[in-house]
């Protein structure tokens, strides 16, 4: 039976392949973002029954007015959309700006939007499965402690929703290729250096962290809850 799925930031990277995965098994995705030539490409790209839904869901407002057109029933919310701060001024008022941003790109993104759908996850079915990053426990300023924030959420996101038989879950990806998050960093000679931390010898592929989200939407993760999923290649055990 095809469920209804939503993917933020579904439009690149990360999203666009976890959207993909859904759809290739005929479930009806919604991918959401900013950035409407985005997604519209995305879908295309897709195929499917793939719908978008521009918002800015670091915005009440805008998460509040995008709610009609999200599904009545959802069986699986995959928090993707997050980015980084890029601003880096000194001074407290650019310290200020830096760390709002990180926490309302990472953090409230998510939080906005799986509280105003709680009712609509299907119960005993659910799954709601938030990507954070290694960067929580590595360590990384601003962005990590954003990252951070949304483990701490998710325990208590766990606990709210278990009666009803609905699992949160983290994952968190470490140095992964084909998304936008690092952009011309990410040259040659960073990707060496990064492999290099890693017990694999190299860096991940969008693909590898959309098939870990994936398996725990599936029937076969429904007792697994209130857990971190680490897809690294063992990079965390090798700074």
């Amino acid at each position: 039976m095809a469920r209804n799925v939503v993917v933020t930031g579904g439009g690149t990277g990360i999203g666009l392949e976890i959207a993909r995965r859904f759809a290739e098994e005929g479930d009806a995705v919604v991918i959401v973002g900013r950035r409407r030539a985005v997604l519209e490409e995305a879908a295309e790209r897709l195929g499917g029954a793939v719908s978008t839904l521009v918002c800015d869901l670091a915005d009440p407002d805008a998460v509040e007015a995008a709610l009609g057109a999200l599904p009545a029933r959802i069986d699986v919310l995959v928090n993707n959309a997050g980015s980084r701060e890029t601003g880096f001024g000194a001074g407290p008022h650019a310290l200020l700006a830096r760390w709002r941003g990180d926490f309302e790109r990472n953090v409230l993104t998510a939080v906005l939007l799986t509280e105003s759908v709680r009712d609509r996850l299907t119960p005993g079915e659910g799954r709601v499965i938030t990507i954070s990053s290694i960067a929580a426990l590595r360590g990384a300023g601003s962005y990590g402690a954003a990252k951070a924030s949304l483990h701490a959420w998710n325990h208590f996101l766990a606990a709210q929703l278990g009666p009803s038989g609905i699992t949160a879950n983290i994952v968190a990806p470490g140095t992964v290729a084909g998304t936008e998050f690092f952009g011309p960093r990410l040259d040659e000679a960073e990707v060496s250096r990064r492999a290099a931390r890693t017990l694999l010898g190299r860096i991940g592929e969008t693909g590898e962290v959309a098939a870990a989200v994936h398996f725990l939407a599936s029937p076969g993760a429904g007792f697994i809850t209130a857990e971190i999923l680490h897809c690294n290649g063992g990079e965390l055990l090798g700074r």
